[in-house]
């Protein structure tokens, strides 16, 4: 009962309306604190700011779009139409970074400090104005105009070089006529030399690199000696001292102190080519050279003054000499196969010393020793130059070995021509730089027909290399420097002459065109 008498009116478990809801339409509704009225228009005025920020942002986004347009057109970039979605892009990774935003509640009057807008990332232009980007484009052009000259000058070089057919077959002929008749003469009218072989043809002319003329020739007239003893002459294991163990061989007669003079050997090898020569016409010897191994023969033929070096050499069938078991070195260019294969062939000596011949080692004077050679070896390699069998053969592809090998032979032939000082310098320093090439970069790749230019100039750094370093090893016997002889001054004038037909583009070779 109420206090005036009324029943009160109470919710029964099954009405429907809830007792919250009668409560809330009872309870009387507050009026607004100043404090909250403020608030509101904070609220406001931060909404406002939120709308004017996404303004300038998207103007932001405009302007960036317009300079990154102008970029691309400038470089020539063709992507320049997505560089609204690049800007895009921008703008979301700086409004991520950016710390939220917070009011300021102490603010004189209420007021909110603004905050400071962080700038947004722009495109870089590029750091180069457009005129030098047109230069920068010029260099390029003038670079390959010169490059596709240098390549000109190099294959217009590379024809002068080639031999005509007619003159090849004309020499030829000769050399292979006066080879018959020596090698006859040595079996059949001496007893020292009875038991020479058949000759073996080295050189370039062999190895197909001999350049401008048929006019050099190499010919080694090789002594089988059975059970030879060679000893190392130096330390160096380049030159050797030999004994011969076979009762029954002829040359065992001049042997001097258990050992084969060398100089002794080639005195009697010209006396019988000078025998020879008295029946033969036209076909002249050279005086002798000191250190020399060979007998030179001179003739004419036709136009061309043709000049034969004969070697008379000692052909040893053993095992090659333990100085030469860190050289040729052929595995990753040729195979581990066809090294085997060649190391079972018999290698040579040939009457050569270094230095004053007088000069005694160990009681063996220098005149007398005997320098090891592979010049077959060398020859069989250079001709089976590729890692695939097809290197350079009909339906194969063609590699630049060779033709870098001739131009630098060339280089070094001009070279010497207008700077006698250089004479010490020979082609075999250039062809043993190319086998140490050839190893080092050892895929028919590397050495592509089409890339000659650049083949032929790394070569040249090669070389250059080995002159700067007074270094060029033997590529049998790594124990050899080839360049020991020749003083440090003319190895690095010769350097200083390549380096500037590098940088000038072969100005040598111009001058001959």
């Amino acid at each position: 009962m109420s206090v005036r008498g009324r029943p009160c009116k109470t919710n029964s478990p099954d009405s429907s309306e809830p007792e919250t809801k009668t409560r809330q339409k009872q309870a009387p509704q507050p009026r607004c604190s100043a404090a909250e009225k403020t608030n509101g228009t904070r609220r406001r005025a931060n909404k406002q700011d939120q709308q004017k920020e996404k303004q300038q942002e998207k103007s932001c986004v405009e302007m960036r779009a317009k300079n990154a347009d102008c970029v691309a057109e400038e470089a020539g970039n063709p992507t320049a139409g997505s560089a609204v979605q690049i800007c895009q892009a921008t703008t979301k990774t700086t409004k991520k970074s950016a710390k939220p935003k917070q009011e300021d509640h102490n603010s004189v009057e209420g007021k909110k400090k603004s905050p400071e807008m962080k700038k947004p990332n722009r495109i870089k232009s590029p750091e180069r104005p457009r005129e030098e980007t047109v230069k920068k484009k010029g260099d390029s052009i003038l670079k390959e105009t010169v490059k596709k000259k240098d390549d000109v000058i190099l294959k217009e070089t590379l024809k002068i070089l080639k031999i005509k057919m007619e003159e090849r077959s004309n020499v030829a002929k000769e050399i292979n006529d006066i080879k018959k008749h020596l090698t006859n003469h040595l079996k059949e009218k001496t007893q020292l030399f009875k038991e020479v072989q058949e000759p073996l043809n080295t050189g370039s002319y062999y190895e197909n690199l001999k350049i401008s003329n048929p006019d050099e020739f190499d010919v080694m007239l090789p002594l089988l000696v059975e059970r030879a003893k060679p000893e190392p002459f130096k330390e160096d294991g380049a030159f050797y001292k030999v004994a011969l163990q076979r009762e029954n061989n002829p040359l065992k007669d001049l042997q001097k102190d258990g050992f084969l003079p060398a100089s002794q050997i080639l005195a009697e090898f010209r006396k019988e080519v000078k025998k020879l020569l008295k029946n033969v016409e036209e076909w002249k010897m050279v005086q002798a050279k000191p250190g020399c191994p060979a007998v030179t023969l001179t003739k004419t033929v036709g136009s061309i003054p043709v000049s034969l070096d004969l070697v008379l050499c000692l052909q040893v069938k053993s095992s090659w000499p333990p100085f030469t078991t860190d050289g040729f070195k052929i595995e990753g260019w040729l195979g581990a196969k066809t090294k085997q294969e060649h190391k079972r062939k018999p290698y040579y000596l040939v009457p050569k010393y270094e230095g004053k011949g007088s000069v005694e080692h160990n009681g063996v004077a220098s005149k007398d020793a005997w320098r090891i050679s592979f010049s077959h070896i060398e020859k069989e390699i250079l001709k089976n130059h590729g890692s695939a069998k097809t290197c350079c053969e009909r339906g194969g592809e063609n590699c630049c070995r060779k033709d870098c090998l001739k131009l630098l032979k060339h280089l070094l032939h001009l070279l010497k021509e207008h700077d006698p000082s250089l004479k010490d310098v020979c082609s075999y320093h250039a062809k043993t730089t190319l086998l140490h090439a050839c190893c080092a970069r050892n895929k028919d790749d590397d050495w592509k027909a089409s890339e000659l230019l650049g083949c032929f100039k790394q070569l040249l750094l090669d070389f250059q290399g080995h002159l700067e370093a007074g270094k060029l090893q033997n590529f049998f016997v790594p124990g050899q420097n080839l360049l020991s002889g020749i003083t440090k001054k003319t190895l690095n004038d010769l350097a200083k002459q390549i380096e500037e037909q590098l940088l000038n583009g072969f100005p040598i070779f111009a001058a001959g065109l």
